[in-house]
C-alpha cells in the first residue's frame, strides 16, 4: 500500500482543490472570483496524475510479483528474493493528513484575529475629488470606498448622506468596535484589513457579520493619520450572514 502514497496525495489534493473551487464557492474565502478557473484546471491536472500514478504503480506491482514467482520457482534452496517491497517509511502517510483535512474541512475565512494583526491600511490615493455618489439613502458601500472617500475625498462627498456597510464586528483596546472587512488584491495571502469605527450602538460579539447604516462623522485633518479609521453614526445595527465572498476587492 505504501507505494500508493503519492497517488493518494494527489488525489486528495486534487479532490480538495475541486471540491472548493468547481463544486462551491468555498474558494473565495481564499482567492478572488477571476482565479477559479485556474483553481479548477490545477484540480483536474491533480486528479489526472494521481490516477496516472496510480495506474503506474499498479502495473510496476504486477510485474514485481510475476519476477518474484519465477524466482521463486528457480530457487533450489527456497531463499527468500527481496524485490524492494519496503518502499519508504510509513510515516510518508502522514503528508496525505493535510489534503485529507483540506477535503473534509476546508478551513473558514480570515477573520477578526487577521485584521487585528494588520496595521492602519490607508487607501493607495491621495486627497483629491471624488466621482459624485449615486443617489439612494441609504447607499451601500464598501467599508474600502467609505474609507477612501471619509479619509482622502476633498469634495466631502458623504456629508448629509446616509450609508449602510457590511461586514464583520472587531473591537479595539479602549472599548471601541468597528465593522471590518479584509480587502485583497489577489487571494488572502494579501489581506490587509480596513474597518470603520462605530459609534453610538452597542457592540456585536466579535467575528458577528452585521450591516450597519448610519451617517459620515468627519475626524482629523483630510488626508492625514488623524483621519484613520473613519467615523460611522449609527442608525442601526443588523446581524447578517457571512456573504458567500467575505473579501472586499482592493
Amino acid at each position: 500500500m505504501r507505494r500508493y502514497g503519492a497517488a493518494v496525495l494527489l488525489l486528495l489534493t486534487g479532490g480538495a482543490v475541486l471540491r472548493i473551487s468547481l463544486f462551491s464557492e468555498l474558494y473565495l474565502r481564499y482567492v478572488q472570483v477571476g482565479l477559479r478557473p485556474y483553481l479548477v484546471v490545477s484540480g483536474v491536472v491533480l486528479v489526472v496524475l494521481g490516477v496516472v500514478a496510480a495506474a503506474a504503480v499498479a502495473r510496476g506491482s504486477g510485474e514485481d510479483e510475476h519476477e518474484h514467482d519465477q524466482a521463486q520457482d528457480h530457487d533450489d534452496h527456497g531463499h527468500s528474493h527481496g524485490h524492494g517491497y519496503g518502499h519508504g517509511p510509513r510515516i510518508a502517510w502522514l503528508l496525505t493528513l493535510p489534503a485529507l483535512a483540506l477535503l473534509l474541512f476546508p478551513p473558514p475565512a480570515l477573520g477578526s484575529y487577521s485584521a487585528d494583526r494588520e496595521a492602519a491600511q490607508q487607501a493607495a490615493q491621495g486627497v483629491g475629488a471624488f466621482p459624485a455618489l449615486p443617489a439612494g439613502n441609504p447607499l451601500p458601500l464598501t467599508v474600502g470606498e467609505f474609507s477612501s472617500r471619509a479619509i482622502f475625498d476633498s469634495g466631502r462627498s458623504l456629508t448629509g448622506r446616509t450609508v449602510s456597510l457590511t461586514g464583520f464586528v472587531t473591537h479595539g483596546d479602549d472599548g471601541t468596535w468597528y465593522v471590518t472587512r479584509l480587502l485583497v488584491s489577489c487571494c488572502a495571502a494579501d489581506a490587509a484589513a480596513g474597518k470603520v469605527e462605530i459609534r453610538d450602538a452597542d457592540a456585536p460579539v466579535t467575528d458577528t457579520w452585521v450591516t450597519v447604516t448610519g451617517t459620515w462623522v468627519p475626524k482629523g485633518k483630510l488626508g492625514s493619520d488623524a483621519a484613520w479609521p473613519p467615523v460611522l453614526d449609527a442608525g442601526s445595527v443588523k446581524k447578517v450572514p457571512e456573504p458567500s465572498n467575505p473579501y472586499e476587492k482592493r
